[in-house]
Protein backbone atom coordinates (compact mmCIF):
# COMPACT_ATOMS: atom_id res chain seq x y z
CA UNK A 1 0.00 0.00 0.00
CA UNK A 2 1.52 3.37 -1.32
CA UNK A 3 0.48 5.86 0.91
CA UNK A 4 3.47 8.54 1.40
CA UNK A 5 1.36 11.36 2.72
CA UNK A 6 -0.43 8.95 5.46
CA UNK A 7 2.72 7.67 6.46
CA UNK A 8 4.69 11.17 7.04
CA UNK A 9 2.28 12.35 9.20
CA UNK A 10 1.88 9.10 10.95
CA UNK A 11 5.32 8.71 11.56
CA UNK A 12 5.48 12.03 13.06
CA UNK A 13 2.32 11.01 14.92
CA UNK A 14 4.92 8.46 16.74
CA UNK A 15 7.93 10.71 16.84
CA UNK A 16 5.44 13.31 18.82
CA UNK A 17 4.39 10.70 21.16
CA UNK A 18 7.69 9.64 22.00
CA UNK A 19 9.10 12.91 22.68
CA UNK A 20 5.61 13.19 25.23
CA UNK A 21 6.19 10.27 26.75
CA UNK A 22 9.79 10.72 27.17
CA UNK A 23 8.87 13.91 29.27
CA UNK A 24 6.59 12.37 30.82
CA UNK A 25 8.33 9.12 32.13
CA UNK A 26 9.68 9.70 35.58
CA UNK A 27 5.89 9.91 37.30
CA UNK A 28 4.96 13.53 39.32
CA UNK A 29 8.01 15.45 37.35
CA UNK A 30 8.66 16.65 33.34
CA UNK A 31 11.72 16.37 31.77
CA UNK A 32 11.90 20.11 30.41
CA UNK A 33 13.92 19.97 27.37
CA UNK A 34 11.84 16.99 26.01
CA UNK A 35 8.64 18.77 26.96
CA UNK A 36 9.97 21.71 24.49
CA UNK A 37 10.96 19.10 21.96
CA UNK A 38 7.66 17.76 22.26
CA UNK A 39 5.82 21.57 21.91
CA UNK A 40 8.19 22.23 19.18
CA UNK A 41 7.66 18.66 17.14
CA UNK A 42 3.40 19.15 17.54
CA UNK A 43 3.12 22.85 16.56
CA UNK A 44 5.15 22.15 13.50
CA UNK A 45 3.26 19.00 13.02
CA UNK A 46 -0.51 21.61 12.64
CA UNK A 47 1.90 24.14 11.08
CA UNK A 48 2.16 21.45 7.67
CA UNK A 49 -1.17 20.22 8.31
CA UNK A 50 -2.57 23.79 8.48
CA UNK A 51 -0.48 25.25 6.01
CA UNK A 52 -0.01 22.44 3.25
CA UNK A 53 -2.27 19.42 3.42
CA UNK A 54 -5.47 20.42 4.52
CA UNK A 55 -4.86 23.58 1.66
CA UNK A 56 -3.72 21.08 -0.80
CA UNK A 57 -7.18 18.51 -0.09
CA UNK A 58 -9.17 21.47 -0.28
CA UNK A 59 -7.96 22.99 -3.94
CA UNK A 60 -8.22 19.26 -4.91
CA UNK A 61 -11.78 19.18 -3.57
CA UNK A 62 -12.83 22.02 -5.78
CA UNK A 63 -12.18 24.11 -3.10
CA UNK A 64 -14.66 22.66 -0.75
CA UNK A 65 -13.51 22.06 2.78
CA UNK A 66 -13.65 17.97 4.00
CA UNK A 67 -16.21 17.56 6.47
CA UNK A 68 -13.81 17.08 9.16
CA UNK A 69 -11.23 19.60 8.48
CA UNK A 70 -13.31 22.23 10.81
CA UNK A 71 -13.14 19.61 13.84
CA UNK A 72 -9.95 19.17 13.17
CA UNK A 73 -9.18 22.61 13.24
CA UNK A 74 -10.52 23.37 15.97
CA UNK A 75 -8.86 20.74 17.77
CA UNK A 76 -5.66 22.23 16.10
CA UNK A 77 -6.66 25.34 18.06
CA UNK A 78 -7.45 23.88 21.35
CA UNK A 79 -3.90 21.83 21.45
CA UNK A 80 -2.16 25.12 20.64
CA UNK A 81 -3.60 26.61 23.61
CA UNK A 82 -2.26 23.39 25.31
CA UNK A 83 1.33 24.32 24.88
CA UNK A 84 1.27 27.96 26.62
CA UNK A 85 0.53 27.28 30.07
CA UNK A 86 3.42 24.97 31.90
CA UNK A 87 2.78 21.30 32.11
CA UNK A 88 0.97 20.05 35.16
CA UNK A 89 0.22 16.31 35.25
CA UNK A 90 -3.47 17.77 34.46
CA UNK A 91 -2.67 19.50 31.46
CA UNK A 92 -0.98 16.48 30.27
CA UNK A 93 -3.64 13.99 30.66
CA UNK A 94 -6.10 16.59 28.46
CA UNK A 95 -3.41 16.80 26.05
CA UNK A 96 -2.83 12.77 25.81
CA UNK A 97 -6.73 12.85 25.72
CA UNK A 98 -7.28 15.40 22.64
CA UNK A 99 -4.26 13.33 21.08
CA UNK A 100 -5.67 10.19 21.02
CA UNK A 101 -8.69 11.25 19.63
CA UNK A 102 -7.36 13.48 16.73
CA UNK A 103 -5.05 11.19 15.59
CA UNK A 104 -7.43 8.57 14.94
CA UNK A 105 -9.49 10.97 12.98
CA UNK A 106 -6.72 11.70 11.01
CA UNK A 107 -5.42 7.93 10.77
CA UNK A 108 -8.05 5.54 10.54
CA UNK A 109 -9.20 3.96 7.51
CA UNK A 110 -11.38 6.82 5.47
CA UNK A 111 -9.94 9.21 7.62
CA UNK A 112 -8.34 12.70 7.06
CA UNK A 113 -4.72 11.34 5.68
CA UNK A 114 -6.61 8.76 3.59
CA UNK A 115 -8.89 11.33 2.05
CA UNK A 116 -6.07 13.81 1.04
CA UNK A 117 -4.12 11.24 -0.13
CA UNK A 118 -7.00 10.42 -2.28
CA UNK A 119 -7.83 13.86 -3.44
CA UNK A 120 -3.64 15.05 -3.97
CA UNK A 121 -2.36 12.04 -5.64
CA UNK A 122 -1.56 13.19 -8.67
CA UNK A 123 0.61 16.43 -6.36
CA UNK A 124 2.08 14.03 -3.33
CA UNK A 125 6.00 14.53 -4.87
CA UNK A 126 5.44 18.20 -4.34
CA UNK A 127 3.75 17.92 -1.70
CA UNK A 128 6.25 15.84 0.49
CA UNK A 129 9.25 18.36 -1.18
CA UNK A 130 7.00 21.41 0.47
CA UNK A 131 6.63 19.57 3.99
CA UNK A 132 10.25 19.01 3.88
CA UNK A 133 11.16 22.41 3.92
CA UNK A 134 8.81 23.95 7.07
CA UNK A 135 10.67 25.31 9.39
CA UNK A 136 9.93 24.17 13.45
CA UNK A 137 7.49 26.53 14.95
CA UNK A 138 8.84 28.91 17.33
CA UNK A 139 7.31 28.37 20.93
CA UNK A 140 7.05 30.95 23.32
CA UNK A 141 8.25 30.36 27.27
CA UNK A 142 5.63 28.88 28.94
CA UNK A 143 3.00 31.45 30.52
CA UNK A 144 1.68 30.98 34.19
CA UNK A 145 -1.10 33.29 34.64
CA UNK A 146 -4.33 31.51 35.20
CA UNK A 147 -5.76 32.88 32.55
CA UNK A 148 -3.56 31.01 30.17
CA UNK A 149 -4.87 28.08 31.07
CA UNK A 150 -8.56 29.14 31.29
CA UNK A 151 -7.89 30.54 27.71
CA UNK A 152 -7.13 27.19 27.17
CA UNK A 153 -10.03 25.56 28.93
CA UNK A 154 -12.44 27.83 26.41
CA UNK A 155 -10.09 26.63 23.20
CA UNK A 156 -11.15 22.96 24.38
CA UNK A 157 -14.74 23.68 24.91
CA UNK A 158 -15.12 24.79 21.24
CA UNK A 159 -13.81 22.20 20.12
CA UNK A 160 -15.59 19.72 22.23
CA UNK A 161 -13.87 18.93 25.20
CA UNK A 162 -14.11 19.76 28.55
CA UNK A 163 -10.82 20.18 30.46
CA UNK A 164 -12.22 19.91 33.76
CA UNK A 165 -13.67 16.21 32.70
CA UNK A 166 -10.49 14.91 31.49
CA UNK A 167 -7.96 15.40 33.75
CA UNK A 168 -10.10 14.97 36.84
CA UNK A 169 -10.92 11.47 35.67
CA UNK A 170 -9.12 8.04 36.93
Amino acid sequence: MNKPLYNFFTNDHHRIEALLNKATEKAGEFEMESYLQFRIGLLTHIKMEEKILFPAAQKANNNIPLPIAARLRAEHGALTSLMVPPPSAGLVKVIRHVLEKHDLAEEEPGGMYDACEALTKNQVNELLEQLSKVTEAPVHPHNTAAYALESAKRSLLRAGYNYDEIANTA
